[in-house]
């Protein structure tokens, strides 16, 4: 068997190495999200979550995608300003944040400025606002 595995790498280079690499990968990502301090929630999940906590929910889209409308209560801070503008969350770091984005691509550099700072409870929006309305939940245009 081990002579086979190895007349099958000599005869195979290239395979043998996307395949390394691909484990490489793999392994790599996993311990990304192992070792992340949030955890991502579906929008079913997150309805529940606000329905029994008290939740700050966090819209982290530039303020021209808010033109299509965002999650009620939602407090706006551009992804690139969350960093610098933390002060105006100080006062809820007791409180649960739920931070969404238009397909939750940027929620996680958000997520790591929050977590970084002190933030205990943040919860990513998987699938962002895209997943929101597909769920068919209410979003407000105020």
């Amino acid at each position: 068997m081990l002579t086979q595995i190895s007349e099958f790498a000599a005869n195979h280079p290239f395979l043998v190495l996307a395949f390394a690499v691909l484990l490489a990968l793999v392994f790599f990502n996993e311990m990304k999200v192992a070792t992340q301090r949030f955890a991502s929630l579906t929008p079913a999940a997150a309805v529940q979550l606000m329905n029994h906590e008290d939740v700050i929910v966090l819209d982290v889209r530039e303020p021209s995608e808010t033109a299509v409308g965002k999650i009620s209560g939602a407090v706006q801070i551009p992804v690139g300003a969350v960093a610098k503008r933390i002060g105006e969350l100080e006062k809820h770091k007791d409180k649960t944040l739920l931070v969404y984005c238009k397909t939750g691509a940027r929620t996680s550099a958000a997520c790591k400025d929050l977590s970084k700072n002190g933030f205990e409870k943040v919860y990513s929006l998987n699938g962002g606002l895209a997943a929101w309305q597909e769920a068919h939940l209410p979003i407000s245009k105020k």
